[in-house]
């Protein structure tokens, strides 16, 4: 009987952890048909680690570096959203942002599709020149599709 009820815990503990590996963390949503763009997204909460200020810090040298005239004209724009502000409640919602998050949010012909480079940026957030190098290149693979 005991080796049962172990085996019933770990397939229930096993089926927790996997429940969401299989949803797609990209999400297609639709805005105004004229719109092609960019939103790099940085959300965070009030008080900050050392790697979390890291990765707006070396979000914004990249966009400011490789991408100063997109920025310009706003075929890119970057926000910084504290996640713990009511105001903001809304936009963290829509990305289910809790904490620091990072996002693309891909806007091509109106319709939106969420990158979350989350994991990405804590791999590689205190690293400035790989953090950079690899965060340019996912941009400059998504501008080519709009």
């Amino acid at each position: 009987m005991s080796k049962t009820i172990k085996f019933l815990t770990i397939l229930t503990i096993g089926l927790i952890f996997t429940a969401c590996n299989g949803q797609n963390k990209s999400k297609d949503q639709s805005v105004d048909q004229s719109i092609s763009k960019i939103e790099v997204i940085d959300f965070h909460s009030t008080h900050r680690c050392m790697t979390c200020n890291a990765i707006e810090a070396n979000t914004k040298y990249t966009l400011d570096t490789y991408f100063s005239n997109e920025l310009k004209g706003n075929k890119i724009t970057f926000q910084s959203i504290n996640v713990d502000e009511k105001a903001n409640e809304v936009i963290a919602e829509k990305f289910e942002a809790a904490g620091t998050s990072l996002f693309l949010n891909v806007i091509k012909d109106g319709k939106e599709t969420q990158i979350n480079l989350t994991d990405f940026a804590f791999m590689n957030g205190t690293n400035k020149e790989g953090f950079s190098e690899k965060l340019k290149a996912k941009i400059d693979t998504e501008l080519k599709t709009l």
